[in-house]
């Protein structure tokens, strides 16, 4: 199958590019250049998402001055900032039985994920501390994670947070402060993001749709090749094959903005087409390919005959790829969660290979050979879904993935 070049224009847009920036407007205009390229009309759609910026963070104790970052979305102390206790917390189960917290400063040695979160609003702590990266980073090679709270954290309302890195946290701890000081001043808002949308019309069964979604944003510090600018590539490389093939179902091409965010751009989507989400047949989404070191995957949110269909198409093509049922944690899961079975691929990397999320996300990991064997086989997985004379995908979520859906969005206690 010949490529289109679409791995050339991974190089224009491995810059940063954080959900509602304007970074992420510029490489949505760039998107539509391409799908204009191959005679493809598209679109942006808006919608809006939180936005903050950090005035002031700091963290003191009678020893002296942290470095820190203030977490986006917690709210800000006084302007004479706020003094506390300091409380470890190293469980839920911990916190769960502890009594008030009220004029403590709670320090969380893991992520700061939903449960917890919710945990600490209910036993009234004053502020937080949280860690960033390793005890074994440089400082000079390293940057301080710039953590953000979702809206599912402070939908339950808002405590001020700081990120500390991983080794002066373990230097705060040995000196066994008593009591420590948190500035944190933020301004917060609203900002515009952006989903870009085109279309490849079908010709005999054109009511039929099967989309093909990709997030094109980043996270701070980040450039973004592998993580998600090769998925935004991969999908562009499909929308040129298709729009010189023409299908005979209907393709969206979806690039989907601030999934950094928590899955922001699918969300906006999915509710402002709920009416047509009925025509849709299929999400095949795309998150991370190219990587030199690696190996891939599919999953499935879907019935398991899927799941048996690509791993049968693996071996009859010839291409490695290791198949699962399960809920990903990307752009599927949106259209999953509106019945609409979905599969994501990626080419993941092993321990120790290529990383995501920090500034080591650089094209240097990349390789196109790779990448193009990637895509010619999800071409070649779509065209046989596209192309197909009954679609072979049952309209279903089966109840085993709806729990699973029901507790990755949060809506059980059992993973949060």
């Amino acid at each position: 199958m010949e490529n289109n070049n679409s791995f050339d224009f991974l190089k224009k847009i491995a810059y940063e590019r954080t959900g509602g920036s304007e970074a992420e407007l510029k490489t949505a205009n760039l998107i539509i250049t391409e799908c204009h390229k191959y005679h493809v009309e598209a679109h942006l759609e808006e919608f809006l998402v939180d936005g903050y910026e950090i005035k002031n963070a700091t963290l003191e104790t009678i020893d002296g001055n942290y470095e820190v970052t203030g977490v986006g979305m917690s709210g800000s102390t006084g302007v004479d900032g706020l003094v506390g206790e300091l409380i470890l917390i190293e469980s839920d189960d911990e916190l769960q039985n502890m009594n008030s917290l009220e004029g403590k400063i709670v320090y969380i040695s893991t992520r700061m994920m939903v449960k917890t979160y919710k945990l600490l609003c209910e036993k009234k702590a004053s502020g937080f501390i949280c860690t960033s990266g390793s005890l074994y980073d440089e400082v000079e090679n390293t940057d301080l994670e710039k953590m953000t709270l979702r809206q599912r954290h402070y939908e339950h309302g808002k405590i001020p947070g700081v990120c500390i890195r991983m080794k002066d946290a373990q230097k705060l701890l040995l000196s066994k402060p008593k009591d420590v000081k948190i500035n944190l001043q933020q301004d917060e808002f609203k900002l515009s993001s952006h989903n870009v949308v085109a279309t490849i019309n079908g010709s005999s069964k054109k009511d039929e749709i099967i989309c093909f979604t990709a997030h094109y944003d980043s996270v701070p510090f980040s450039t973004g090749a592998y993580d998600n600018g090769t998925g935004t590539t991969t999908i562009l490389e499909a929308l040129a094959y298709f729009s010189k093939n023409r299908p005979i179902r209907t393709l969206k091409f979806i690039w989907c903005g601030s999934e950094e965010m928590g899955l922001l751009g699918s969300k906006a989507y999915t509710e402002a087409h709920k009416e047509e989400l009925e025509q849709y047949k299929l999400c095949i989404n795309v998150d991370m390919t190219g990587v030199v070191i690696g190996h891939d995957i599919a999953c499935c949110t879907s019935e398991k005959s899927l799941v048996h269909y690509i791993n049968y198409m693996g071996r009859e093509c010839g291409f490695s790829i290791q198949a699962r049922q399960g809920v990903y944690s990307s752009d599927s899961t949106p259209f999953a969660d509106q019945g609409i079975p979905a599969v994501s691929f990626a080419r993941l990397a092993p321990r120790g290979g290529a990383e995501i999320h920090s500034r080591k996300d650089v094209m240097d990991f990349l390789d196109s050979e790779n990448y193009y064997r990637t895509c010619e086989f999800l071409i070649s997985f779509a065209e046989r879904m596209i192309g197909s004379v009954y679609f072979p995908v049952e309209k279903s979520i089966p109840e085993e993935m709806k729990k699973e859906l029901d507790s990755y969005l949060g809506r059980t206690d059992e993973k949060k």
